[in-house]
C-alpha cells in the first residue's frame, strides 16, 4: 500500500472532519441494467451473479477512492483490491470468502467456484485471513428483495474503511432487466460523485461482450 501525503492531498480537510464521526459511512442505493449481462452469461453458459461480481469489482478497481483505505499512519491506497463477497448456504446461513482479482473472468470464476466449496463445506462465517484484509471490497448479494434502501450494522470500536456493494432481486422494466445496487462508503475517503463513477464503470462493463 502506498501512503498518501496528506498535507498535499485535495482530501486532507475531508478525510479530516468525516474520520471524527461515529457513523463516516454513507450509502447510496441506484440500479442498473443488466439486461446485456443477464443474456451473455445465458449464452455462454456462465453464472449471472459471478458475471456482475467480476464488473464490480473491475470497476472498483477503476476508482482510485475506492482502492483507499485508513489505516494507523493515516490515508493510503492500494494497487488492487480484490473481492470478499458473502456465499449463501443451503441450511440458509452464509459464510465470507475471498476472491483474488483477476482481469480474466473464467479465472475468476475458477476462484470464485473453490470458494463456493469451501463455504458450503464449512459452518458459521468461515472467515480467514483472506476475508479479514483491508485490500478488499465487502460484496453481498440479496437475491429475494428488490430494495430502495438499505443500511449495514457497524462496530463503532472496530476502525473500518472498506466499502461495501449490495446486490438485490432483478426486476423487469419492460424488457429490460434492473438489478438494484447499494454502495456505501467512508466519507473521508469517496463522496457521492466517486460512487457515480464506479456506477457508470460498472454499468459500462455490464454492457460489454463477456470476455474469457
Amino acid at each position: 500500500m502506498k501512503f498518501i501525503n496528506q498535507e498535499n492531498w485535495n482530501r486532507k480537510e475531508h478525510f479530516d472532519f468525516y474520520s471524527k464521526f461515529d457513523e463516516p459511512f454513507y450509502g447510496i442505493v441506484a440500479e442498473v441494467d443488466c439486461t446485456q449481462a443477464y443474456e451473455t452469461s445465458k449464452q455462454n453458459n456462465a453464472s449471472f451473479f459471478g458475471h456482475y461480481l467480476h464488473k464490480s469489482l473491475l470497476a472498483a478497481n477503476q476508482v482510485n477512492e475506492f482502492r483507499y483505505r485508513i489505516h494507523k499512519k493515516g490515508a493510503g491506497e492500494y494497487e488492487t483490491i480484490h473481492a470478499s463477497p458473502t456465499i449463501g448456504r443451503g441450511d440458509g446461513t452464509y459464510g465470507l470468502a475471498f476472491v483474488p482479482f483477476a482481469l480474466d473472468f473464467q479465472t475468476f470464476c475458477d476462484h470464485l467456484s473453490l470458494q463456493n466449496q469451501r463455504i458450503r463445506n464449512s459452518k458459521g462465517l468461515a472467515m480467514n485471513e483472506d476475508t479479514s484484509r483491508p485490500d478488499v471490497i465487502h460484496f453481498s448479494s440479496i437475491p429475494w428483495v428488490r430494495f430502495t434502501g438499505l443500511s449495514h450494522p457497524r462496530n463503532y470500536n472496530s476502525p473500518d474503511s472498506i466499502p461495501k456493494v449490495t446486490f438485490g432481486k432483478t426486476y423487469h422494466q419492460g424488457e429490460t432487466m434492473m438489478l438494484p445496487v447499494a454502495v456505501h462508503a467512508h466519507h473521508g475517503l469517496a463522496d457521492a460523485l466517486h460512487v457515480a463513477r464506479f456506477l457508470e464503470e460498472f454499468q459500462s462493463l455490464l454492457n460489454q461482450p463477456l470476455h474469457h
